[in-house]
């Protein structure tokens, strides 16, 4: 089961509540970054985002407007007591977290200290790691029927024809008898495990190389 702690950034850049706009403006540009966790006496006292940062930016480039950056102090902008998450929760609970609060990150804190910060980036190259996006492959989908049993029937199939197979992702039912598995694959040529899977009876819907760009009808290939 993968954690909140095997993807979160625990290099985490801070700022104090005394720290102006201005500095934080600078941090987010100089490390490319979008949030930076406020922490007061060790424990984490609220986040500011680069959002929270343009609402106080001048908007213009009048020196008068410019110093407005300089006397604004993080903790009067700054988001207080932000949903927080565990090291120890499960990396889909911080995604649905992230998805449905539709906030940019979450500040990983473990009894009441903060351990690290978890990003929509983190989150996308977990997604890849679990899928086994990482490298050269194909993704292969294919069409079963929706009872159980399915998928240990076509990894056998895979498992035959000695290849290695990377990720596996099953679709929600389209159909009420019907559903869908995506394979990825550690071959760049499918050809001919899809001949395979069509003589065994499955459907190909779909096949996709990583060092092609665009899907295919895998019936082309024949």
């Amino acid at each position: 089961m993968l954690r909140v702690r095997d993807s979160m950034t625990r290099e985490v850049i801070t700022l104090g509540p005394e720290a102006s706009a201005a500095e934080a403006w600078s941090l987010c540009r100089e490390h490319r970054i979008r949030h930076i966790p406020v922490v007061q006496d060790g424990r984490l006292a609220g986040m500011v985002s680069d959002r929270d940062l343009r609402d106080v930016s001048p908007s213009s480039r009048d020196n008068r407007d410019a110093a407005t950056l300089q006397w604004v102090r993080v903790g009067d902008m700054m988001t207080r007591s932000p949903v927080t998450i565990s090291p120890f929760d499960t990396i889909d609970h911080a995604a649905r977290e992230i998805y449905t609060r539709k906030i940019g990150c979450l500040p990983v804190v473990d009894e009441g200290e903060l351990v690290g910060i978890v990003t929509s980036s983190d989150m996308m190259r977990a997604l890849m790691d679990l899928v086994g996006a990482h490298g050269f492959g194909s993704w292969v989908e294919v069409e079963v029927p929706n009872e159980p049993g399915q998928l240990a029937n076509l990894t056998d199939v895979i498992r035959n024809l000695k290849v290695n197979i990377a990720g596996v992702f099953v679709a929600p039912a389209s159909r009420e008898t019907y559903r869908s598995i995506v394979l990825r694959l550690e071959t760049g040529k499918p050809v001919g495990i899809v001949n395979t899977l069509q003589e065994a009876g499955y459907r190909v819907i779909t096949v996709e190389s990583s060092s092609q760009e665009s899907v295919h009808n895998p019936f082309e290939e024949r």
